[in-house]
């Protein structure tokens, strides 16, 4: 019996499946025949990066790098573990600094990162007025690091000094260890760069009650698993970057009974905590954001990897760090947020996007879980769809979708993880961050919120350099 089989494998006598990549005209000229066309958003990779591509994507290492550094990250388990201060767990000496983003030096600060500091300056006892803590950072006289280089974060301007207290988180898994500072609330805030009396006094009371409150509650409760808490916070409305509402709840739910119970904490001292606690929906979010760094760090220095472990910003430049090129920066100038403001404020009052929060998304919530918090969109501006639609592009540009992080409204779907350098580059898709918008000027505060995508250019650095250690 012969085998007969159809010419060109049936092209010609069935009905034609079409998928039309690249220029519309040929999907539009067979959509007007009534032939169902599957459009696929394509363009060329930008001109200079051909070589690169190639050279990375044929490494014969490099998916396996790329799923060595995904599973890592992925399989993190951070739990809260303590709340120390700054210069006990991280070794601050008085004079030195932290702050957002990538190396930054005074003279290139923006008004919101001059602001937090000139308010760390009067917090530590090291000038007494404003004017006189900038004359002494201007001639050099504190010692200014990026947060990243001491396994830490910090929202907005991010700057920590060896007063503050921090929030101690552990990775069980893996082993690693990654600090936030305490959340200060919303309004004329230091992380926003405000500087004047009641910022001060807020920080002092943080660290005279607040720190030492958490310590007791978070040392008597046990390590606490934050990624538990963050699983069920997206199921019930977070995001876990400008929405906490739930995780919040989550955490006071879990540190409330061991607060009450602990002796060294009086009763009237507890009750303040509780009350400045849950009177601030972003009070997770530091908690979230030490979790975050945490996972990324375990996925640090996979040799021939090209997944994103850090994304930052401080208010003047937006830098990434790849698994694959080690402590690197890859910078580009940061931009404006597109958003909401408050009040009168308007663009012209936005500061350039600034602060290490963007670790969210770099972990796969923030941004990449948008779809999980409509109620964001009223917030950030936008629609419903427009959270969706944002998710969905996500994963055009990572690795995974997270094994513990589902989305409700995509069927429970994993949350987009572990973006890629290659894919960014290839498909011209950015990450998108909301973020909170800090105002231009010293001492402002918060004049509202949006979504900001990272400079193209530094997925475009990183790729190159990936290329010439291939």
């Amino acid at each position: 019996m012969t085998d007969v089989r159809p010419p060109l494998g049936g092209l010609l006598t069935r009905d034609p499946r079409v998928v039309a990549a690249g220029v519309d005209v040929l999907a539009d000229a067979l959509a007007d025949q009534a032939v169902p066309v599957e459009r696929v958003d394509w363009r060329p990779p930008p001109p200079g990066t051909e070589a690169a591509l190639a050279a990375v994507l044929g490494d014969p290492g490099h998916a396996d790098a790329n799923a060595e550094a995904v599973r890592r990250m992925t399989t993190a388990r951070p739990h809260l573990v303590d709340v120390r201060p700054a210069r006990d767990v991280l070794g601050l000496e008085k004079g030195t600094f932290l702050h957002a983003g990538p190396p930054l030096e005074w003279d290139r600060a923006s008004g919101p990162m001059r602001g937090a500091l000139i308010g760390a300056m009067m917090l530590e006892g090291l000038a007494e007025t404003p004017r006189g803590a900038e004359r002494e950072l201007e001639r050099g006289a504190a010692v200014l690091e990026p947060c990243h280089h001491h396994g830490a974060v910090g929202p907005m301007a991010g700057v920590v000094s060896p007063s503050m207290w921090m929030l101690v988180v552990e990775d069980a898994e893996h082993g690693g260890t990654a600090c936030c500072s305490l959340n200060e609330g919303l309004g004329k805030v230091l992380r926003y760069g405000a500087y004047g009396p009641e910022v001060i006094e807020r920080l002092t009371w943080m660290g005279e009650v607040l720190g030492p409150a958490l310590r007791a509650a978070v040392r008597r409760h046990g390590p606490l698993d934050l990624m538990a808490v963050i699983a069920q916070a997206l199921q019930m409305g977070d995001e876990l970057h400008n929405r906490n509402r739930a995780a919040t709840s989550l955490l006071l739910r879990e540190l409330a009974p061991d607060l009450a119970a602990a002796d060294e904490v009086p009763r009237d001292r507890a009750a303040e905590v509780l009350r400045f606690a849950a009177g601030n929906d972003h009070f997770f979010l530091n908690a979230g954001m030490a979790a975050a760094k945490a996972c990324a760090d375990a996925a640090r220095n996979v040799p021939g990897s090209s997944m994103v472990v850090a994304m930052s910003r401080n208010g003047t430049d937006f830098g990434v760090q790849v698994s694959g090129t080690g402590d690197r920066w890859f910078t580009g100038p940061a931009g404006v947020p597109d958003g909401l403001y408050l009040g009168g404020y308007g663009p012209d009052d936005a500061n350039p996007d600034i602060g290490d929060s963007a670790i969210t998304e770099t972990a796969g919530t923030g941004g990449f879980a948008l779809a999980a918090a409509p109620a964001i969109v009223r917030f950030v501006g936008g629609e419903v769809p427009d959270a969706v639609a944002a998710t969905q592009r996500m994963y055009e540009i990572t690795l995974a979708e997270h094994p513990v992080l589902q989305i409700p409204l995509l069927s429970f779907r994993g949350t987009p993880a572990g973006i890629d350098v290659t894919r960014v580059v290839r498909t011209g898709i950015l990450p998108v961050i909301d973020t909170g918008i800090a105002g231009r000027e010293a001492g402002t505060g918060q004049v509202g919120a949006g979504i900001v995508e990272p400079p193209s250019n530094v997925f475009s650095a990183a790729l190159h350099a990936l290329a010439e250690i291939a």
